[in-house]
């Protein structure tokens, strides 16, 4: 489980919750079907119309991503790797690499390690994996819109629930107490709105971006890996250059272990 988007909705869930109780509200006021149905009912409806349902039936897999924890491969495995495949090229040629893809475990590294193995050329090597790394994004980008969009319309949605409530509540202004109730109800939709909007759906859509981001970082650092064993540069230059991509920390244990080694 992702540790940080359970901490964070712990901490949303006890502010407001927190805040109620400061201010002196009702935490009853909280169950209230129709703000719930008019919210996360109508925020579906929304999705629905804005979304082919080929898209919407990903939903459950996004949630997937968004609360499991990312497992890439360490980068730093990766540049090892690399290394040890650059110097067994340039010692026994590219061919020699064909034992060696079957003991890789990342899939688009052992793609591009096969497509070098097979002598493809240079150009339709860079074009096919920088397409591959193209449509994953396209992928990621389209489940980020769909949480971005579902963060806009859930605030507006409250709006309208409250304004619903109070239509309910201007037909009772003969019953004060009654009147005080139905108002405060009215306002929990909007409370609803901006809560999932602001503390869910936005979030979530920025989390699947850097999830993303830190995917598509990996695949970019492997793809000039690749290209560079294709093109015969020495080991220490595809080390260094798919250094770049990682943090001086990262770039410290990798010397140190480098250096053991």
């Amino acid at each position: 489980m992702d540790t940080a988007v359970i901490l964070g909705l712990v901490l949303a869930v006890v502010a407001i919750i927190g805040g109620m109780i400061a201010k002196g509200a009702s935490l009853s006021v909280l169950i209230n079907p129709a703000a719930i149905l008019i919210i996360f009912v109508g925020t579906m409806a929304s999705l629905l119309n804005s979304f082919p349902m080929k898209e919407i039936k990903k939903l459950p897999t996004l949630f997937g991503i968004i609360f499991k924890e990312q497992k890439l491969t360490d980068p730093k495995v990766i540049i090892n790797q690399m290394t040890e495949m650059a110097q067994q090229a340039r010692r026994e040629g590219l061919l020699s690499l064909e034992a060696a893809i079957e003991k890789l475990d990342e899939p688009f590294l052992k793609n591009g390690i096969r497509l070098i193995v097979d002598g493809q050329g240079e150009e339709f090597v860079r074009e096919l994996l920088e397409a591959e790394i193209a449509a994953m994004e396209e992928r990621h980008r389209v489940g980020a819109l769909i949480f971005t969009s579902a963060g806009s319309y859930a605030p507006t949605l409250g709006v309208l629930g409250a304004v619903i409530g109070l239509i309910g509540a201007l037909g009772n202004l003969n019953d004060v107490e009654k009147l005080g109730h139905m108002i405060a109800a009215a306002f929990v939709a909007t409370l609803f709105g901006i809560f999932s909007g602001y503390v869910l759906w936005h979030p979530f859509a920025t989390k699947l971006k850097r999830k993303s981001q830190e995917e598509v970082k990996l695949k970019t650092m492997m793809l000039e890996g690749i290209l560079s064993i294709q093109v015969g540069s020495s080991p220490i230059q595809i080390r260094e250059k798919m250094m770049i991509h990682l943090t001086q920390t990262e770039r410290q244990e990798l010397d140190k272990e480098g250096a053991r080694g």
